[in-house]
C-alpha cells in the first residue's frame, strides 16, 4: 500500500495519542525534572544523564565519576541512556541547568515503534483503516505501556526493526542492516540487545543453511565483526567486571498464566487479576489485553482455513528455536501459575553469575509476544477487506477499553505538578553541598530512600560535587567493599571533615560528631567541619 504524507500524518496520531494517554504533556518540557526525581527508574535515567553532562572529568563515553565516587559508574548501570548521552554531549554547554530527555525519548520510541509497525504491515493491509488498526494494536501490547517508569525499556521498536529485517529474505542477509540494529541496541539496553541478538542469530542460521560456501564465509566474517563491535561496547559499559552476584535469577520471571492475567486489578477492565508472587507482577507482566486475546485465536482459525501458502510468515519457522529459548529463560527456574509455585528446576551453581545478568528474565518473552501479535494481524489481513477491517477495528476498540486502567495509572504517575524539590526544598542545601567535598546518605545505601537520594544527587551533580554511592544495576565488588568500610568508619565516628552526611531515619549519630549536627527539612545532617 502506497502511503501519502496525509496517511503518514494520520498514522502518527497513534503514537502521539498513546503518549498523551500515558504521560502528562509537561513531561516533554526538557526543563521539567520534578516528575522524574521521585524515586523511580526514570529518575535514575535522568540523574545519570545529568551527572554525565555536568561531570568536570567527563569524556565522550557515557560514564560519570559524580555518582559512586571515586570509582564512578557507566550510565547503562544507572538506567540512563548511553545513546542519548552520546548524542547530547556536544551540546552540553547549551542545555538548561536542569535538563531531562526522558519524555522526548519515550515519544521518540513510540514514533519509531509505529514506523516499524507500518513497515511490517503496509504491504499486506487490505485497507488504510486495517493498517491503522494493525499499527495501533502493535502499539497497544500492554508490556510497552507497563514500562512507563523505565524509559530505556520502552525501545520495543528495536524488536520490530529486527522482525522487519528478518521477514524479508534480502534484508535478512544484509549485515550492514544487522550491524545498525545490533549496535543501536547495545547503546540502549542489554536486555533489548539480547532479544535483538536472538532474532539476528536466527536470520544468520537461516542464511547459512541455504547459502553457498563463499556466502557462508562472508556471513561468518561479518557476524564476527558485529560480535566484536558489540563486545567492545559491552566491555566499555562494564561487562566482564567483577560484580557481586545477587543469585536472584528467576525471582522476576513470567508466570504461565501471564498472557491472560493482568496481575494488577486496575490494569484490565474485563478480566480478573490474580496476584503474582513477590517480584513477578512487574518484570513478569505479559498480559496481552482482551482485544489481542480474542484476535490471536481468531487469526489462527483463519490460518487453519486458508493456510499460509506463499506467505513470508513461513520464514518465522526459523525463529522458533530462538523464541523457545527466550521463553524457557522467561519462565524458569521457578515455574509459577496463578500466583503459586508449581516446581523449581535445579540450576547449576556455575550458571549463577551468567544468569544473574538476566535476572529480570520475565522480560525475555517480549519478542514472542510481538511475533504472536504480528502474525495474528497479518492473518486477519487475509480476510476479505471489509471483514478484516471490521475485525481489527473491533478488537482495537476492545483493547483500548480493556487497558484504560493501565493508561490512567501511567498518566497519574507522570502528572506531578509539585515543585522540583519535595524532600529537600530548603535553599540551605545548595550552600551545604557547595562547601562540601562530597555527599552521602548514611548509611551509604541509595535504595533505602531513593527519592531523597535522587534529589541530593541531582543537587550535588549541579554543583559538580560527587556522591560516594549510587543506585546501579550492577555493583562492582570493589565498590561494595569500599562502601562497607565507609559505613564502618561512620559508625565509629571516623568522619571525613568535608563530607556532607545526610542521615537516614533511625541512624544513630556517631559519638563525638554532634557538633556537626544540623536539621534541614526534617532531616538530620552532619555538615562539614569548616561550617560554623
Amino acid at each position: 500500500m502506497a502511503l501519502s504524507l496525509r496517511h503518514w500524518l494520520i498514522l502518527a496520531l497513534i503514537p502521539i495519542g498513546l503518549y498523551l494517554a500515558l504521560f502528562d504533556p509537561v513531561t516533554l518540557d526538557p526543563r521539567a525534572v520534578g516528575w522524574l526525581i521521585r524515586g523511580t527508574d526514570n529518575g535514575e535515567n535522568a540523574l545519570g544523564l545529568h551527572a554525565f553532562l555536568n561531570d568536570p572529568a567527563g569524556g565522550w563515553w557515557p560514564y560519570t565519576t559524580l555518582l559512586g565516587a571515586p570509582e564512578g559508574v557507566t550510565l547503562l548501570f544507572t538506567d540512563s541512556n548511553p545513546l542519548v548521552a552520546l548524542l547530547l554531549r556536544p551540546f552540553a554547554g547549551w542545555l538548561p541547568a536542569d535538563f531531562q530527555f526522558v519524555g522526548p525519548w519515550i515519544l521518540a520510541c513510540l514514533l519509531l515503534h509505529a514506523f516499524f509497525a507500518i513497515l511490517l504491515l503496509r504491504d499486506h493491509a487490505p485497507s488504510f483503516v486495517a493498517l491503522w488498526c494493525g499499527t495501533a494494536l502493535l502499539l497497544l501490547v500492554p508490556t510497552l505501556a507497563n514500562r512507563f517508569i523505565h524509559a530505556n525499556l520502552m525501545a520495543h521498536w528495536l524488536i520490530l526493526w529486527s522482525l522487519w529485517l528478518f521477514l524479508d529474505r534480502k534484508r535478512a542477509g544484509n549485515l550492514a542492516w544487522w550491524a545498525a540494529v545490533m549496535l543501536t541496541a547495545a547503546m540502549v539496553h542489554n536486555y533489548l540487545l539480547l532479544m535483538v541478538a536472538a532474532i539476528w542469530a536466527s536470520a544468520m542460521l537461516e542464511r547459512v543453511m541455504i547459502a553457498d560456501w563463499p556466502t557462508r564465509v562472508r556471513l561468518a566474517a561479518g557476524s564476527l565483526a558485529i560480535l566484536l563491535a558489540v563486545g567492545l561496547i559491552a566491555k566499555a559499559h562494564g561487562a566482564g567486571g567483577n560484580f557481586e552476584v545477587t543469585g536472584s535469577y528467576g525471582a522476576f520471571a513470567m508466570s504461565l498464566d501471564a498472557l491472560w492475567n493482568p496481575g494488577n486489578p486496575s490494569y484490565s477492565t474485563f478480566l480478573p487479576a490474580i496476584a503474582q508472587r513477590q517480584g513477578r507482577g512487574f518484570e513478569g507482566f505479559q498480559y496481552l489485553g482482551l482485544g489481542l486475546l480474542i484476535l490471536i485465536p481468531a487469526a489462527f482459525a483463519i490460518r487453519t482455513v486458508q493456510g499460509t501458502r506463499g506467505s513470508d510468515l513461513r520464514r518465522l519457522f526459523w525463529l522458533v528455536p530462538a523464541l523457545l529459548v527466550l521463553t524457557a529463560l522467561a519462565i524458569t527456574p521457578a515455574v509459577d501459575f496463578a500466583g503459586q509455585k508449581l516446581l523449581r528446576l535445579p540450576i547449576p551453581a556455575a550458571l549463577d553469575a551468567p544468569l544473574d545478568m538476566v535476572r529480570a528474565s520475565g522480560r525475555l518473552f517480549w519478542p514472542v509476544a510481538y511475533v504472536l501479535v504480528l502474525v495474528a494481524i497479518r492473518l486477519a489481513y487475509r480476510l476479505r477487506h471489509d471483514r478484516a477491517t471490521l475485525l481489527l477495528a473491533s478488537v482495537t476498540v476492545l483493547q483500548l477499553l480493556d487497558l484504560s486502567g493501565l493508561l490512567r495509572a501511567a498518566h497519574a504517575a507522570s502528572a506531578d505538578r509539585r515543585p522540583t524539590w519535595v524532600r529537600t526544598p530548603s535553599p540551605r542545601w545548595d550552600r551545604l553541598i557547595a562547601e562540601a567535598d562530597d555527599v552521602t546518605l548514611a548509611p551509604a545505601e541509595a535504595i533505602a530512600d531513593l527519592q531523597l537520594y535522587q534529589e541530593l544527587a541531582w543537587r550535588a551533580a549541579s554543583a559538580r560535587k560527587p556522591v560516594i554511592h549510587v543506585y546501579a544495576a550492577r555493583t562492582p565488588l570493589a565498590t561494595r567493599t569500599r562502601l562497607m568500610h565507609e559505613d564502618l568508619d561512620f559508625s565509629h565516628g571516623r568522619l571525613k571533615p568535608k563530607r556532607l552526611y545526610v542521615l537516614l531515619p533511625g541512624t544513630p549519630v556517631p559519638d563525638g560528631t554532634r557538633r556537626r549536627l544540623v536539621r534541614i527539612d526534617g532531616l538530620r545532617v552532619l555538615a562539614q567541619e569548616t561550617r560554623r
